[in-house]
């Protein structure tokens, strides 16, 4: 494969390979270096002509979703993910708000339409009803979504609701309390249910419930799933389990293939729905006597990547292009300074080196060794 130098207005921003260029995860300095000569050297170009251009890859891929991690830390210990908990200190200097409202405005003025905070646990955050108002009021962002464990769903909902939160996804792989116990190391699954209950009674928030596609229970959940989404408009999606160098024991005792899901649904009468330019992986199905949906994330599908309209950024300000892709790209000089043209220059400098799909079918997760990184 050869890398063409990518340009904006006249300028160059790097000089073309004749192989692949993978990063150590710090800052490629070469992209740095071009993007900084670029701003000086032709500032009009991007201010004026080509800063509100929506990003796009060199496949054609609109990238209109961002996910963005806010911290690492997550108080849950699920097997697949942390079996021994969150190891090490969490970092002291997370992404501040200030430094978000640069990162959002930026990648709004760039395309982007969608935002889901992640972690780790991002309900950890003591900021966290600021952060999504400062995403809610950015100009051209149209949907705010939250990644979550859970955990005091009900102590946080109505602040979450003021502040402006159109979406949440809920990680549940059971609804056995046991099991769910078992999973996670918290006995907490009866109140769960309660606070998803309530967050379905008193607020507009949609609800959609995430649960890793496990061998052993993959049958009774997706009954127990179904019978959930019977009365209420909630989507139950699983996602097929991926491996990582951290959970490899596990992956080969518990992956199920997504087909397990998608041939019962579809010989029970469910039809797939198409997706929205901003929607994440998912597949939904629906069925005309059931008010909710289940859906499927299916990343060993043929063909999974085609659509990607993401991009995610960590709590620590670094650009990761795929998720199991194999560097970084450290953006945070540019938060801290306010920088928001210099950040939307350096973003359309990653578009040429965004990679057309990942090598999990390689046993290849990139830099992710567990699946609590970059909020998946």
């Amino acid at each position: 494969m050869t890398y063409h130098a990518p340009t904006i207005g006249n300028a160059q921003l790097y000089s073309p390979v004749a192989t692949p260029v993978i990063f150590d995860g710090q800052t490629p300095s070469i992209i740095d270096a071009a993007v900084d000569n670029l701003l000086i050297d032709s500032p009009t170009s991007i201010s004026d002509s080509n800063s509100h251009q929506p990003l796009t890859d060199s496949f054609s891929r609109r990238l209109t979703y961002l996910r963005l991690s806010i911290t690492d830390f997550c108080n849950f210990r699920c097997e697949y993910c942390l079996p021994n908990g969150y190891q090490g200190k969490r970092p002291d200097d997370e992404l501040s708000v200030s430094e978000i409202a640069t990162l959002i405005s930026g990648f709004a003025q760039v395309g982007t339409e969608k935002v889901r905070i992640t972690g780790g646990e991002p309900s950890i955050r003591r900021d966290v009803v600021d952060i999504i108002d400062t995403i809610k009021s950015t100009d051209g962002i149209k949907t705010v979504a939250m990644t979550s464990n859970g955990y005091k769903l009900g102590k946080h909902l109505a602040n979450w609701n003021r502040a402006g939160l159109n979406q949440i996804n809920i990680s549940m792989d059971s609804f056995d309390a046991a099991t769910f116990h078992k999973m996670t190391g918290f006995d907490m699954l009866p109140q769960l249910l309660t606070d998803m209950d309530k967050l379905l009674e008193t607020t507009d928030i949609k609800l959609k419930i995430n649960s890793i596609l496990m061998a052993e229970n993959a049958f009774e959940n997706l009954i127990r799933a179904m019978d959930y989404v019977k009365s209420r408009p909630v989507i139950y999606r699983f996602i097929e389990f991926m491996q990582t160098s951290d959970n490899s024991d596990l992956f080969f005792a518990q992956h199920a293939q997504s087909d397990i899901i998608t041939e019962y649904l579809l010989a029970h009468g469910w039809q797939a729905n198409a997706r929205g330019s901003a929607d994440g992986p998912a597949i939904e199905y629906s069925h005309p006597d059931y008010v909710g949906r289940i859906g499927m994330i299916a990343p060993y599908a043929a063909h999974f990547c085609d659509n990607c309209n993401r991009l995610r950024v960590s709590s620590l300000g670094k650009v990761h292009l795929c998720l199991f892709d194999q560097g970084n790209y450290d953006i945070r000089k540019y938060l801290r300074q306010n920088d928001v043209d210099g950040l939307i220059a350096t973003l359309r400098s990653f578009m040429p080196i965004k990679p057309e799909h990942h090598h999990l079918h390689e046993s290849n997760s990139g830099m992710m060794n567990n699946l609590s990184m970059i909020g998946g």
